[in-house]
């Protein structure tokens, strides 16, 4: 017997692709959540080190490197990326003609 399968392509933004219900601003958060991770990595830092740096309990260190999302709102981010010494700019803009809706997206630099 045959099993069809059936494989869908994903949409780019798995939050949509699973029915969060404001996907963009979720992948947002998780790109810098992600990023915040990323430079604590690569500064070597324990967590305790990470916890005394950015004013956290080394228990929401280790929600922020294992992905816990809902841990951390975007506005708590933004400041923990700047006690890491990381500018964060924000562009607001209309969209174009060609876009059905507006959208959030993040840009990460070096």
């Amino acid at each position: 017997m045959r099993i069809k399968k059936i494989i869908h392509r994903g949409s780019g933004n798995v939050f949509s692709d699973i029915g969060v219900v404001y996907p963009q601003r979720t992948l947002a958060r998780a790109q810098i959540m992600s990023r915040i991770a990323e430079i604590i990595k690569e500064r070597g830092l324990t967590q305790k080190e990470a916890s005394g740096l950015l004013g956290l309990p080394q228990s929401k260190i280790s929600c922020l490197v294992n992905g816990k999302l809902s841990m951390f709102s975007l506005d708590l981010l933004l400041v923990l990326l700047n006690r890491l010494d990381r500018d964060v700019e924000i562009i607001i803009k209309p969209k174009t003609k060609d876009e059905k809706s507006a959208s959030t997206n993040v840009l990460l630099a070096a």
